[in-house]
């Protein structure tokens, strides 16, 4: 069964998704940047920052409305916002008064594809393709579509 998600196709043309010996593995430091980066996502508070901002992508939200949606305490949300920027897991752009956040699903690509290619590919214990159409099949018996 092909899957026609725009993720699957990306991941599954990736040079570097079957290991081989003779193939680029990512530098020291570009893990420890991927490290840097699940460590921020870390935290119940931010993962939910996440998923908020990815589900008002790619307009974003302002920080006004993440409280609401939230419910977390300005100077905390504050916090939580400053150390997701500092991963480049989000973006801030400012409007007037306003400040609006945005997940940056260029950076959140790249580090699914790092987890993709460097640890779920090398043992097939975890078969990234079945996670895919596992998820496409429960979006279509909730109604949803799979392509985005």
């Amino acid at each position: 069964m092909r899957l026609s998600l725009s993720v699957f196709d990306a991941l599954t043309t990736i040079p570097y998704f079957r290991y081989d010996r003779t193939m680029r593995r990512q530098s020291e430091t570009d893990v420890t940047r991927y490290a840097d980066m699940l460590a921020a996502m870390g935290t119940e508070p931010r993962l939910r920052i996440m998923r908020l901002l990815l589900s008002a992508h790619p307009a974003g939200m302002v920080v006004g409305d993440i409280h609401e949606s939230l419910g977390i305490a300005s100077s905390t949300l504050s916090h939580h916002l400053e150390k997701l920027k500092n991963e480049d897991l989000v973006t801030v752009r400012r409007d007037g008064t306003f400040l609006w956040y945005s997940a940056n699903t260029e950076t959140l690509r790249e580090l699914l594809t790092f987890l993709c290619t460097e640890c779920c590919s090398r043992n097939p214990v975890i078969d990234f393709t079945s996670i895919l159409e596992r998820h496409v099949k429960g979006r279509r018996q909730c109604g949803e579509s799979s392509e985005e």
